[in-house]
């Protein structure tokens, strides 16, 4: 749809979108399908199932993301330093970044410190915080949507259709989403505490 709206409406040249406009772009409409299973959904464990799935999904995308994302502000960091990037050191760093995020409730294990090794994303430097900033601006937009109705969806839409003619940041206003603020990555928090608090009353 976003490839449709953006070759439709804008000139080759402004046509393709950044990484990071297109991961909101995906995500919304996951956002809105999983919002609406779980509204419809009456059997206790198939929406147990969809609770779970939708909070790995958070996990996953916005939790994990940005932990690979400082893990890799800190070895640039090193590096700008002049230190040298030993595997020991890269596992190190890992580790600590698995302890510090995940807390004592979560055993980690050694072979977690060797994971970074097989992460391809890292050969392109801050890709990853394009996974977990786009999944906040995508729920934000979503959540827009299922409150606001026509007015949200209609700038969504809007926001669809301008594909590259401008820079992400701006490009996100238009669709009621201001990731200059941390607005967006509070609304898909507020989300996550929702949706566990859900599975807590459900489980308990």
């Amino acid at each position: 749809m976003h490839s449709y709206y953006s070759y439709r409406e804008q000139p080759y040249v402004y046509a393709h979108y950044k990484i990071f406009t297109a991961e909101v772009a995906s995500t919304v409409n996951e956002s809105l399908l999983m919002a609406h299973l779980l509204n419809i959904e009456t059997a206790r464990n198939k929406k147990l199932y969809l609770l779970n799935h939708y909070l790995e999904e958070f996990r996953g995308t916005v939790f994990r993301q940005t932990m690979f994302a400082e893990f890799e502000k800190i070895i640039h960091e090193k590096v700008e330093a002049g230190e040298a990037l030993t595997p020991a050191l890269l596992s190190e760093i890992y580790r600590q970044l698995n302890v510090d995020y995940y807390g004592p409730g979560i055993v980690v294990d050694e072979d977690i410190d060797l994971e970074w090794a097989r992460i391809p994303h890292f050969y392109s430097a801050f890709y990853v915080y394009k996974y977990a900033t786009g999944f906040s601006a995508a729920t934000s937009i979503a959540q827009q949507i299922i409150e606001k109705g026509e007015p949200a969806v209609s700038r969504y839409l809007n926001f669809l259709k301008m594909g590259g003619s401008g820079h992400p940041l701006d490009l996100l206003k238009t669709a009621g989403v201001d990731m200059t603020t941390p607005q967006p990555v509070q609304d898909g928090l507020d989300l996550f505490t929702k949706l566990v608090e859900q599975m807590e009353t459900m489980t308990s």
